[in-house]
């Protein structure tokens, strides 16, 4: 499969058989430019700006943004309900993880998670072997803990988002803070990575990507 991304929570992944997933698309007001893809499939975490911009989303795709088990375009997805804050969802609401089968790799969005895991949502979750997960704190896990959550969910490669680039002025942390507690990162320099079932064990670890 392929997974690209777009900046903050937004990815593009693509099954060997082309079908097209995309994760929490953007507003434009975010400060990334909205890339305006095709989809099948469009899963939304959470009711926010940031994250819930389907308009700009082209095909006929299906909606998914709320919790469950979903099977679409031939695609496994478990939809499990988590909060947004360490209050159970009092301060920002509600957030939902977003699981996926995808030619025999699970991949696991945390969308704006914004507490470490109990062990129900850990056994909810399942296998995990690529992990997106937001690392910047402020409205999501910081670094510490988006560290705590990679230990409980024990992913093979672990994508960090939701962090401070240039193109945003929110008030959260780089990619750096997190990189310096897990180690082991790959700086790819690219948007996208090819990855399947016999080339996983070569991104092991933290996979950083590069919007453009």
């Amino acid at each position: 499969m392929k997974i690209k991304w777009f900046g903050q929570s937004y990815f593009l992944i693509t099954s060997k058989d082309d079908t097209k997933i995309a994760t929490d698309p953007f507003d434009r007001k975010l400060g990334y430019n909205v890339p305006y893809v095709e989809a099948d499939i469009v899963t939304i975490s959470h009711d926010h700006y940031d994250h819930n911009c389907v308009s700009s989303v082209k095909g006929k795709f299906t909606c998914i943004d709320k919790p469950g088990i979903f099977i679409t375009k031939g695609i496994e997805i478990v939809g499990i309900e988590t909060f947004h804050d360490e209050s159970r969802g009092k301060e920002r609401g509600r957030n939902i993880i977003f699981n996926f089968n995808i030619d025999g790799l699970y991949v696991c969005h945390c969308g704006d998670l914004g507490h470490v895991l109990s062990d129900n949502h850990v056994a909810m979750i399942g296998k995990v072997d690529v992990l997106l997960l937001p690392v910047g704190g402020t409205f999501t896990v910081n670094a510490a803990k988006a560290f705590e959550v990679v230990k409980q969910l024990n992913p093979t490669v672990t994508i960090p988002m939701h962090y401070k680039t240039k193109a945003v002025s929110l008030p959260i942390d780089g990619v750096d803070k997190f990189v310096s507690i897990v180690g082991n990162s790959i700086k790819t320099g690219k948007q996208e990575i090819e990855i399947d079932e016999n080339n996983i064990s070569k991104f092991s670890g933290v996979v950083i990507l590069e919007y453009k």
